[in-house]
Order: C-alpha cells, then sequence, then structure tokens
C-alpha cells in the first residue's frame, strides 16, 4: 500500500479508541423517524440528486431525519464514519479500499453509487477555443489530494494522452480542498481542477474558463459511493433500504425533469448560488450523463477503480468486491 492509503491512519487509530462510543440509530427521535446523520465529502451542485431527495422530502417520506455534515475532504468523512460520528458516508469509494488495506475490521462497505463520470473541470488563465491536453505540458496546475479520485482522475487522463503527470507538468497538491479556485484566484497556477459551483464561479468572476471536462474526457468511472460501516449495514438493514429508496427517487426526478425544474428544486441548499447559475451547471452535469440512473454498483466499475488505484500507484493487491460493494439494497430499489 503506498502514500496516499496513510492519510487514514489517524482514523482508524481514532475509530479503535472510540470503538462502542459512536451512536446508534436505533431510536426514534420525538418526530418519531430514524435519525440518521450523512457526512459528505464535500457541498456540491455535482450531488444533485441527493439534495433533491432532501428538498422533496423523500428521506422524510421513508421515516428517516436526516443530518446533512459537510466532512470537506474524504479523509474527514472516512473519520467520522469510521469513529461513528456519521452513520453514511458519501464519498470516493477508493477511500473504503483504502480503510480495507489498512486493516480496519469494521470496514466501510459501499451500497449506492451516484455519480459515473467524474464532476470537476479544467480551467485556464485565458480562453482556449480548441483545447487539447498537451497545452499542460509546461505548465503550473493546482490539483487534488493524492490518492483521491480528482487528483487520480486527472493523471489518468494525462497519462491516456502520453502525458507524463510527474515530469511533464508541475501538480500542486498542497492546498486545501475548496481552496484552489481562490488560490487561483490570488494568481497561483496556470490552470486549476475545479468542482462546481467553483468553476462557474471563477468564469463569472472573469478569474478563469473552462476549457475542459474531466468527466468527458475520462469516461465513465465509479467517482463517488455511499457507504456505512460493515456492523451498521448489519444492524440497521432497514434504515439503509429506505435511505437507498429515498435516494432512488432523488435519482429518478434528475433523470425526468428538466435542468431548470432541478435548479428550482435544489436552489434551497445553495443559497449563495443563483438560480440561474444553479440551472447552468446542472445543466453541464446532465449532458455529460453524470448521474447513475440505478445506483448499483457494479463489479466492472468496481474493476475499473481499481485500475486507476493501480496507474496511479496507489494501490498493492486486489481487494474482494463481494466484501466492499452490497448490491443488494440498490437492487431492489432500482425502477
Amino acid at each position: 500500500m503506498k502514500k496516499a492509503g496513510s492519510f487514514l491512519l489517524a482514523a482508524l487509530l481514532l475509530a479503535s479508541v472510540l470503538t462502542g462510543c459512536g451512536k446508534t440509530t436505533e431510536n426514534a427521535s420525538p418526530s418519531g423517524k430514524t435519525p440518521v446523520v450523512l457526512n459528505e465529502v464535500a457541498h456540491s451542485i455535482f450531488y444533485a440528486p441527493m439534495y433533491v431527495a432532501i428538498e422533496e422530502g423523500y428521506f422524510a417520506d421513508e421515516g428517516i431525519e436526516l443530518t446533512l455534515v459537510t466532512g470537506f475532504g474524504a479523509d474527514k468523512t472516512m473519520t467520522a464514519l469510521l469513529t461513528g460520528e456519521a452513520d453514511i458516508g458519501f464519498m470516493g469509494s477508493e477511500s473504503t479500499i483504502y480503510t480495507y488495506k489498512e486493516g480496519a475490521s469494521d470496514y466501510a462497505v459501499n451500497f449506492a453509487q451516484l455519480t459515473q463520470r467524474a464532476g470537476n473541470f479544467l480551467v485556464s488563465r485565458e480562453p482556449i477555443e480548441n483545447f487539447t491536453w498537451d497545452m499542460l505540458i509546461g505548465k503550473d496546475v493546482l490539483g487534488g489530494r493524492a490518492g483521491g479520485m480528482p487528483e487520480m482522475v486527472f493523471e489518468y487522463i494525462l497519462k491516456k494522452n502520453d502525458i507524463d503527470p510527474a515530469n511533464d507538468l508541475s501538480i500542486d497538491q498542497s492546498i486545501d480542498f475548496g481552496s484552489t479556485a481562490a488560490a487561483f484566484s490570488g494568481g497561483q497556477g496556470d490552470f486549476s481542477v475545479e468542482f462546481e459551483p467553483h468553476a462557474t464561479s471563477l468564469e463569472t468572476k472573469g478569474d478563469g474558463y473552462v476549457v475542459a471536462s474531466l468527466g468527458e474526457d475520462s469516461g465513465y468511472v465509479p467517482y463517488t459511493a455511499f457507504s456505512a460501516r460493515k456492523s451498521y449495514i448489519e444492524q440497521n438493514p432497514a434504515v439503509i433500504e429506505a435511505f437507498t429508496r429515498a435516494l432512488q427517487k432523488g435519482m429518478d426526478y434528475v433523470q425526468s425533469h428538466t435542468p431548470a425544474e432541478i435548479a428550482k428544486v435544489i436552489a434551497p441548499q445553495f443559497e449563495e448560488t443563483d438560480t440561474a447559475t444553479i440551472e447552468t451547471i446542472v445543466g453541464r452535469y446532465a449532458a455529460q450523463d453524470t448521474w447513475k440512473a440505478d445506483l448499483i454498483f457494479t463489479e466492472d466499475s468496481f474493476t475499473l477503480l481499481e485500475n486507476i488505484l493501480e496507474e496511479a500507484g496507489e494501490l498493492e493487491g486486489r481487494v474482494p468486491y463481494e466484501d466492499l460493494v452490497d448490491t443488494t439494497f440498490a437492487e431492489k430499489a432500482a425502477p
């Protein structure tokens, strides 16, 4: 296991200290619903189906009182999951592989996949009408954390275009998740890899221009999924089943409604972003077939994920699909 997995060592140590101290969801809240804490890796329009499920009341309809917490990074989201501070985690599934490889006994199991394409975009300082990836050679790029999906997919695309990520360009991985847009506005880097709404915000301010979609250029990739500790799933199967049904309703909505309709529903989740901008971003994601219609995390997708990890030098030895993925709930909820 290479260095990317080491970001979870602290989480594993903390989890071992707090074992038995985490809260459970066995008891209903005063509302009569089951409390569930969901920790998301970031708060982004990229995850629109989940926010539709929240705003349309689908979780409440399924008897769940949902508390949404933003972890601001997969390492923090996984730490919350392993220590029992969160019941369900939403992040890149590479984190579940890392914890498994680190030897966690009560490891995280993926039960529903949400996105099937990368959600980030390459932003340039100047408009580029006919961008090609070789334009990055010799340039400084603000990237992501080593071992995280944004960075690995970026490097995967570079290698597909015969570009050596280590030697043909300079990738700055020192900036905290969510802070790269501000750093780019401040003059750092020639290009930046950005999620929404930061990519569109940079364009709106005139500080940058979207020149490429990593989602389009990388192809179908199992980018983000929902996971819970193995013990939690075993002890709360009805909760996981209800949670997945609510998610599927959110997915069904985005598959059958326009970007304008979706934007109107999720606007309360993004009060700092005007609805027209939300609609633009939703349309951009919908056009590249971002969201997985049936939530089922297939073995082929898991194999592709491991291929990307191996190619990035972050995985030594495969892990069993059947240990880290449970499709039972997504299959039941599938339309």
